[in-house]
């Protein structure tokens, strides 16, 4: 199946990739990509989500 979406190669120690594996299956995804692309996603929201935390935190800091 041809696509235009980027790709590239990751490699990862045995234990990532049987974290992966486990997120993979427990969550239903057919592949091994489409779970590694929904947990970059998640990683992506958890860090902007803490970014804008800690942000925040700073501008309460600095109207006091």
């Amino acid at each position: 199946m041809a696509t235009d979406k980027p790709r590239y190669t990751v490699s990862v120690d045995k234990e990532l990739f049987r974290k992966i594996e486990d997120f993979r299956f427990e969550n239903r995804y057919q592949t091994r990509s489409e779970a590694t692309v929904e947990l970059i996603r998640l990683g992506l929201e958890a860090s902007e989500k803490e970014k804008s935390r800690l942000d925040n935190a700073g501008d309460s800091k600095n109207n006091k």
